[in-house]
């Protein structure tokens, strides 16, 4: 698992630049994630990766295209000190894990972290520290787990 850390206003041209944006499938998009800004991601991000960012992350337009292509990319969750309210439902909705947390200045690349999202726990092994977020209500949980509202809602029939 690594650690990619990105700044404040990572907007969702940035994480799949419109010229890509001609498929809906996550794999196809994951290939060009983060194209234009950190054209090594899509090339190097491996399954369980975690972004680590600032504020207003997702911000810009509403497409859900942005967090799927970073799940076909693998990463296992965002965790930023706060998101566009439309990229954070967006995420929600199709099974990506968002964490709001306060914590970009001290996480960095590198470091090792394990996450208890049902706890909001981040336990930094690398720096011996843990940092408590709030966990997202126990609904929105389930729909992580299912996998996405769609395949919660295939579950309840």
């Amino acid at each position: 698992m690594r650690i990619w850390k990105f700044g404040d206003n990572v907007d969702t041209d940035q994480i799949i630049p419109a010229d890509y944006l001609t498929t809906g499938d996550a794999k196809k998009l994951a290939a060009h994630a983060f194209a234009k800004v950190r054209p090594e991601f899509a090339k190097e991000v491996k399954q369980g990766d975690i972004i680590v960012a600032g504020e207003n992350f997702g911000c810009g337009s509403s497409r859900e295209h942005a967090p799927r292509a970073l799940l076909g990319a693998g990463v296992r969750c965002v965790i930023a000190k706060s998101f566009a309210r439309i990229f954070f439902r967006n995420s929600i909705n199709i099974g990506l894990p968002l964490i709001e947390a306060d914590v970009s200045d001290r996480i960095e690349e590198g470091d090792e972290i394990e996450i208890r999202f049902e706890d909001g726990v981040i336990t930094n092994h690398t720096k011996r520290a843990e940092y408590q977020f709030t966990p997202l209500p126990e609904f929105m949980q389930r729909l992580l787990q299912s996998g996405g509202l769609i395949n919660y809602i295939k579950r309840m029939k």
